[in-house]
């Protein structure tokens, strides 16, 4: 398919909260390198920041990021600010807290719910904003996030941070955060080729409560955090076929299929592959197409 004049809004729209935001979105992670954080050689400085750029010239207006994408040379929040500050009315900026890294790069132990607060403030320095429009909690092991949950919600009344979502969590911590506070979205790891019962059921249940579903590494599938996957089920790749599309497009629109409230955050600090991640948004697949990638999912349960 042609990706030459398709834009985000043909992915439609929902509201995180009181922002409305096209379904398709933009990862930042990938801008701090080849591969995720550290693991990877960073890329072009110039070409990061055009891609970012280019995603808001294509329509998106939904970044995710965190202060803890940052590689030997680059950092995600700072090629955000000094690429797009001042910042468009429309664009929503999404971060997490949970996860934290020293300066050396090593991943420290999960965060206290006495320290989010600094790691909300780190995020606003350096994405030079008195709010953050979103923040998720990244659930690490935790059993119960009702302390970190309520931390962030103290800091929501607070006004740093409009609204809050969570992240790599299960269907009872859904239901302990909105004990606490409302919640606009839930990060979880979702794939065509990774089934998780789990999983499935939050999405489920974001959409009985009118929450977004954002998956990450819709596109990377098995592969996480090294980059996306050359590894495609044959029911992907008979479906770009017949579409004229790549297999990270089809898995982008298999998401999206998957709810109105489903959204996509796919990564690149390629222009070309950001440009087909959007076109992406405008592909609608059959009936008969979904159930042949749904059984391919099935099978690798």
């Amino acid at each position: 398919m042609t990706s030459e004049t398709i834009t985000a809004d043909a992915s439609g729209t929902w509201t995180l909260g009181d922002l409305p935001v096209h379904r398709v979105g933009f990862g930042a992670m990938r801008l701090t390198g080849s591969a995720a954080f550290h693991l990877g050689t960073p890329g072009d400085r110039e070409r990061s920041l055009a891609v970012l750029r280019g995603a808001v010239e294509l329509g998106v207006d939904h970044i995710d990021t965190a202060a803890f994408y940052f590689s030997s040379l680059r950092s995600a929040n700072e090629l955000i600010n000094s690429a797009l500050a001042p910042y468009p009315e429309h664009l929503v900026v999404v971060t997490k807290v949970g996860p934290f890294r020293d300066y050396r790069g090593e991943w420290g132990t999960a965060a206290r719910p006495d320290e989010l607060r600094g790691h909300v403030e780190e995020n606003l320095r350096q994405l030079g904003r008195d709010h953050l429009d979103v923040v998720n909690f990244r659930r690490q092991n935790q059993d119960s996030i009702a302390e970190h949950f309520g931390a962030l919600a103290e800091l929501r009344e607070a006004g740093l941070i409009r609204h809050l979502g969570i992240s790599g969590v299960q269907p009872r911590h859904l239901a302990e955060a909105l004990e606490i506070a409302p919640v606009v979205c839930v990060q979880n790891r979702y794939a065509v080729d990774r089934p998780d019962p789990v999983d499935d059921e939050v999405l489920r249940l974001c959409g009985e409560r009118g929450i977004a579903f954002v998956p990450f590494y819709a596109v990377a599938g098995a592969a996480g955090p090294g980059g996306a996957t050359t590894a495609h089920d044959e029911a992907v790749l008979s479906v770009a076929r017949a579409h004229g599309a790549s297999p990270a497009q089809i898995r982008i629109a298999w998401t999206l299929h998957q709810g109105p409230h489903v959204l996509a955050i796919p990564g690149t600090g390629d222009p070309d592959h950001l440009a087909e991640n959007v076109a992406a948004g405008a592909l609608r697949l059959t009936g008969e197409e979904l159930a042949l990638l749904d059984a391919a999912r099935a099978r690798t349960a």
